[in-house]
């Protein structure tokens, strides 16, 4: 059965696709990072790219857009002071100023209800420009 719960407001939906490919980086480390866009055409978020697991941070930055928003799920693997490995899944809103009004609108007005379709998610950032997402963020927030 395929599932595709709309949010009233923006009538926005989750391709099943998004789910699972968010679910593979989640149990089965396969991938780095996820990047997701809105189809206005078909009213729902979709898959735009990801990256694999040997893929770096900088990477994941440049396949940003420069200037439109982009929903994306990160894998940060850090070490502790203890020297344990964990990992620790971002959600990053992705909202440069320079994109259009619509496109804003349209991923803020949507966000809350595609972020609960990603259960394991463990922080969420919001960044209009890289510095405010970049590695130094990540490592604060996951410690």
């Amino acid at each position: 059965m395929s599932f595709r719960g709309l949010n009233a407001s923006s009538g926005m939906g989750v391709a099943d696709h998004s789910k699972n490919t968010f679910l593979e980086l989640k149990r089965k480390k396969v991938h780095r990072y996820v990047i997701f866009k809105i189809d206005e055409k078909k009213k729902e978020v979709i898959v735009e790219k990801t990256g694999g697991p040997a893929e770096s941070f900088d990477e994941f930055a440049a396949a940003l857009p420069e200037n439109d928003c982009r929903y994306a799920v990160y894998d940060f693997d850090f070490v502790t002071s203890e020297n344990c490995q964990k990992s620790k899944i971002f959600f990053i809103a992705w909202s440069p100023d320079s994109s259009r009004i619509r496109a804003k609108m349209l991923y803020a007005t949507s966000k809350e209800r595609f972020r609960r379709e990603l259960d394991g998610v463990h922080y969420e950032i919001q960044a209009t420009d890289p510095t405010e997402m970049d590695l130094e963020v990540l490592r604060e927030r996951a410690h």
